[in-house]
């Protein structure tokens, strides 16, 4: 299977940030997951990592593998937009953009899905949203896909 690359939120940014397309990045930066990184500096995540005897959440691996697209890959794997510092990106959900980020391959859906592009499901979430999580309190896909919703307008492309 193709290896692809992760770009970041900022690599996904340029194109998903006017009306026509149903700015996604803006809907993502409002939201949690682009904040999950700098979760773990909260007196919160500080003190679940204490309790946990995992030190410094933004360095603990049991912490880092929900809270930052892609951790534990290698450096190789990842473009010079990419930052661990935009927590949960796009690619969390979407899969690694290098294969499917340009236009021409974003336009036709089944190239951008032959390309890597994921379309998530339950699976997708409940591999982070689950009991393994300190703070899990359940998990209900349906309602929570609604909350995080960025669609593609009709029309747009």
């Amino acid at each position: 299977a193709q290896e692809y690359n992760y770009v970041g939120a900022k690599g996904c940014k340029a194109c998903h940030m006017t009306a026509k397309i149903g700015k996604q990045f803006q809907i993502w930066e409002e939201q949690q997951h682009s904040k999950a990184y700098a979760t773990l500096a909260t007196e919160e995540a500080k003190k679940i990592a204490e309790e946990k005897g995992l030190g410094n959440p933004q360095e603990a691996a049991e912490c880092l593998k929900c809270h930052v697209t892609g951790y534990g890959l290698p450096e190789s794997r990842f473009e010079a937009t990419y930052a661990k510092t935009d927590g949960v990106g796009c690619e969390s959900c979407h899969g690694p953009g290098s294969g499917y980020k340009k236009m021409s391959i974003m336009k036709d859906r089944e190239q951008a899905l032959q390309n890597g592009l994921i379309i998530p499901t339950a699976d997708v979430c409940t591999k982070c949203h689950n009991e393994e999580s300190p703070t899990f309190k359940g998990f209900n896909y349906d309602e929570m896909a609604q909350k995080i919703a960025h669609p593609i307008p009709e029309g747009g492309e």
